[in-house]
């Protein structure tokens, strides 16, 4: 309970004072943090939407390798 605790303090710790140094920052320091701040959304926007493409190809291709087996499966039953 108390490492949480710690932990919580800490972050809010840190967060008080990324805020106080942004207050106190240049105007070009701020568009720096907006910058880098955008980039990463973009480029996990980017990585969200790649992950979901992979995800629908792995799906076609479970999806075909089952089609596969079932039409396997009756050419043998009518073969028998």
């Amino acid at each position: 309970m108390s490492t949480k605790k710690n932990g919580l303090l800490a972050l809010l710790g840190l967060g008080a004072l990324a805020w106080w140094k942004y207050k106190n920052s240049t105007a070009e320091e701020k568009q720096a943090v907006k910058d880098t701040l955008n980039t990463a959304k973009d480029n996990f926007s980017k990585f969200g939407s790649d992950l979901k493409s992979k995800a629908s190809d792995v799906a076609s291709q479970v999806q075909n390798k089952v089609d596969q087996a079932s039409t396997s499966v009756e050419n043998s039953a009518n073969q028998n």
